[in-house]
This record gives C-alpha cells, sequence and structure tokens, in this order.
C-alpha cells in the first residue's frame, strides 16, 4: 500500500509540474478555441438574420414589379445593394429592377443597376446574366462598342451561345459582317448540345442573320 502511495504522490507531483509549465497555455487555447466558436456562432447567426432581412425585401421588390412600379422596384434594389450587397438577393432584385426598368423603356436606370449587379454581384452565374442583359441595353441605346466590350470572354455553359449570339448582332451593327458570321456560327455550335426547349428556336434565328449577310 505504501509503494502505491508513494507512486500515487509522484504522479501528482509529476501533475503539479506538467500544470505549472503547460497550464497557462492550455487555458489560453481552450479560452481562444471558446471565443471562437461564440464568434463563429454569432457569425453565423448574424449572416441568417441579414440572409432573412435581404429576403423580405426582395419579396416587396418582386411585388412592386409585378405591378408595374418600377420606381418602387428601384428604391427597393438601392436598399439590397447598399445594405446587403454581399447576398444573393441583392443581385436578384438588381436584375430585377432592372428588368422593370427595362420594360418602361428606362434604359438609363437599367444600367447602373446592371453594372453592379456584372462587376460586384458575389455569384458568377448571375454575373454573367447581368453582363448579358447589360450588353443588350447598350446595344439598344446605340453603343454597339460598349455592347460588345462587355460580351467579351464568353463564359462556357449555357450563357455561351447567347453571348455570342449578341457579338454577333453588336459587330454588324458595327459594320464588321465576317467577324459577325464567325460569332453567330460560334453560338450556333454552342447551341449544338443544347437540350434546353428554346435552344431551336434562337438556333432558326441566329441562321435567318446568316442568311441575311449572304443575301
Amino acid at each position: 500500500m505504501a509503494v502505491y502511495d508513494l507512486e500515487e504522490q509522484e504522479q501528482i507531483a509529476e501533475i503539479k509540474a506538467w500544470w505549472g509549465q503547460y497550464g497557462n497555455l492550455i487555458v489560453g487555447v481552450l479560452l481562444a478555441a471558446a471565443v471562437g466558436f461564440a464568434g463563429w456562432t454569432f457569425w453565423g447567426r448574424y449572416q441568417s438574420g441579414k440572409a432573412g432581412e435581404a429576403g423580405a425585401l426582395y419579396a416587396e421588390l418582386q411585388q412592386a414589379a409585378a405591378h408595374g412600379d418600377e420606381q418602387k422596384a428601384r428604391e427597393i434594389a438601392g436598399r439590397l445593394v447598399g445594405d446587403y450587397g454581399g447576398t444573393a438577393q441583392a443581385q436578384l432584385g438588381a436584375l430585377l429592377s432592372a428588368g422593370a426598368q427595362f420594360k418602361k423603356n428606362d434604359l438609363d436606370n437599367a444600367l447602373p443597376q446592371l453594372e453592379w449587379a456584372a462587376d460586384k454581384g458575389k455569384d458568377p452565374e448571375l454575373r454573367a446574366l447581368a453582363r448579358l442583359r447589360l450588353a443588350a441595353v447598350l446595344l439598344q441605346k446605340g453603343d454597339a462598342a460598349a455592347a460588345l466590350e462587355r460580351l467579351q470572354a464568353a463564359p462556357d455553359g449555357p450563357w455561351r451561345a447567347r453571348f455570342e449570339d449578341l457579338r454577333g448582332d453588336a459587330l454588324a451593327t458595327l459594320g464588321k459582317p465576317a467577324e459577325a458570321r464567325a460569332a453567330w456560327q460560334a453560338a450556333l455550335n454552342a447551341l449544338g448540345g443544347d437540350a434546353k426547349a428554346d435552344a431551336a428556336p434562337l438556333a432558326d434565328v441566329i441562321r435567318a442573320k446568316l442568311e441575311s449577310l449572304e443575301g
């Protein structure tokens, strides 16, 4: 029994010495971990709250756009971009509001919202869509050169054919038929593997453009 007591005392002494050397470090690490976990939990709740607020604003914007109130849609989109710019709702809101302005033929107010969505939006797919719509608005405003600049480096995937098609329109407007033909042909090639329902009608439109150049 005495031997056990002696061994136990030695172990206790070793533990005390080890704790004296490393105890403060361990406490610091545990405290940092606790603070980090609390901070992460708070940040998650904060982000969730921001997303909820942005979602409520986006729902208001949808109602405004559905009722043709482009001014209200524009104001709400401004709040989304200003206060919740890092959310998907801000990008979607800018696109939806720009669409409402476009329907009213208010191209000047559609442009800045599309520019923000194209240049500063977080989601790459939505950025590509914004670039495409921005180029279409610029082309309609008569600035084919600016539209063409926005269409450079067409993305892979579902937007490629539409980028190339609009590039062809811009090039034709600029009096570059050979380059326009190449862009439209690239659009047709991109549509070759597109199984979407709108692929065939778009292909027919592009073929008509190519025939008009040949005629």
